[in-house]
């Protein structure tokens, strides 16, 4: 402004002389020109813009003003947002302890110690020359994000299976955060019903018909540009009442051995499992061995049971209860002989002295001969057909009629002798013993070995009370 009045001055001097005075008018456009210039640098002048600048809240910020040819004039800075003074000069007026000022090379630099939210807007650098110059600069204040508690999820909620439920996680920040969701372990969420996705932008996650595959832990991440970003970690727990299943539900095993059943159970809250056998509770000692292994919401329960005896073959049960609900799952544990090899000796003996016709002479004869006779005997209930029809003894053709007569009317159904060699085929029968495989519990078949042990038993308690007489 200053400077467009001096030219106006130059002019309205020019018209005034007359065109006759030439030399008189040069003279005094020079000396017009050489004291504008000398007021043109003398004047306050600004260097350079203020730039803006960006802080984080908490950190320092410094705007910069150069003035050249200040001369005698004074430079102020004023927050135009709070229409508030700060300094003049070298001095600060502002109450605000946090801002300063210092003066070096014709630079006034205005210090923010601290930036606060509430610094942030347009600073005006003014040098009160006639009429007044100045210039603004911006000081933007960003705020990294912070996850606001009160108004999110809790870090741990619990929702019903099928039901639905919404997660909510709020963010404050400068710039406003940008929330995203993710599992934990990195699986997919399951939103909208049947779409599925690795992450979710918004501020409410919503998941509906909940299925126990969706419980873990989620987490909520908040970003907008200002380091650090930060997240919350909600735990979704979804509750349901215990479910069982039984891998083998029939277990067989050879008395004298060790045995192991197991059960597979789910369940949310965590449930109380365990083992029972005649309404009792099995608890861990030198007869039984329990182990459970737990893994979320699953479980895998094992019983080893040592050295099986007579009293431990039956119903086990496995339960599984919580606050929900009570389940169980039942397993039978039944008995199978052991495998054995058929004795060769015993028959080759058996049928040489039937073929050599031996007589007994004395007692210890007669005890072998009435043991031949019954070994004879089982041979032809075990494999009828085998041994040649010959002439023998009344008393052993006789024993031997009668043990094969029990042992064909012991079999279930009315069986024959070639019965029992059909359900020999599955394994070796040996003289003497039972040899029986199956998928069940031989309930029939048990009984009815029991009957033919104890004939031969009667049979051979008959031939050693002869001998004695």
């Amino acid at each position: 402004m200053f400077i467009l009045t001096v030219i106006k001055l130059l002019l309205i001097a020019l018209n005034i002389f007359p065109s006759r005075f030439t030399n008189r008018r040069i003279m005094f456009f020079i000396y017009m020109t050489n004291l504008v210039t000398h007021v043109m640098m003398d004047e306050p002048r600004f260097a350079q813009p203020i730039p803006n600048v960006t802080v984080a809240v908490g950190r320092d910020a410094n705007l910069p003003c150069v003035v050249e040819h200040l001369g005698g004039y004074k430079v102020a800075w004023i927050h135009i947002d709070r229409q508030m003074i700060l300094t003049i000069h070298r001095h600060v007026i502002s109450r605000i302890p946090r801002y300063s000022i210092t003066y070096t090379d014709n630079t006034w630099l205005l210090h923010v110690n601290q930036a606060h939210q509430d610094d942030r807007g347009y600073y005006m650098c003014q040098v009160n020359t006639n009429p007044m110059i100045s210039q603004v600069g911006y000081l933007q204040v960003v705020v990294p994000p912070n996850i606001l508690d009160i108004e999110s999820t809790p870090s741990s909620v619990a929702v019903r299976e099928n039901q639905n439920i919404n997660m909510t996680c709020r963010a404050d920040g400068f710039p406003a955060p940008k929330i995203i969701w993710r599992r934990e372990d990195g699986e997919e969420i399951a939103v909208e019903k049947k779409k599925k996705v690795l992450v979710y932008d918004g501020d409410v996650l919503p998941l509906t018909k909940v299925s126990r595959n969706e419980m873990g832990a989620y987490l909520c991440i908040a970003t907008n540009g200002v380091p650090p970003s930060v997240s919350k970690r909600i735990i979704l727990d979804v509750e349901f009442s215990p479910m069982i299943w039984v891998p083998n539900q029939l277990v067989g095993a050879p008395s004298g051995t060790d045995v192991t059943i197991d059960c597979h159970t789910e369940a949310h809250p965590k449930a109380i499992i365990y083992w029972v056998y005649n309404s009792v509770m099995v608890l861990p000692s030198k007869k039984y061995k329990t182990d459970y292994t737990e893994n979320s919401y699953r479980a895998h329960m094992k019983l080893t049971i040592r050295n099986l005896q007579y009293g431990d073959f039956g119903n086990y049960r496995c339960i599984s209860k919580n606050s929900l609900g009570e389940t169980e799952g039942s397993i039978r544990v039944y008995e199978i002989p052991l495998p054995s090899t058929p004795s060769k000796q015993v028959t080759h003996t058996t049928v040489e002295s039937r073929e050599n016709n031996i007589i007994p002479s004395s007692r210890n004869d007669t005890t072998k001969s009435l043991q031949t006779d019954v070994g004879y005997a089982m041979k032809n209930e075990l494999y009828p057909g085998s041994a040649s029809s010959s002439s023998s003894g009344g008393s052993s053709s006789a024993a031997s009629s009668s043990s094969t007569s029990m042992q064909t009317s012991a079999l279930p159904g009315g069986a024959t002798g070639n019965s029992l060699s059909s359900v020999g085929s599955k394994g070796s029968l040996a003289i003497g013993k039972s040899m029986f495989y199956t998928e069940r519990p031989p309930n029939e078949y048990a009984s009815s070995v029991a009957g033919l042990l104890l004939h031969r038993a009667l049979l051979l308690g008959s031939g050693f009370y002869l001998a004695l007489l």
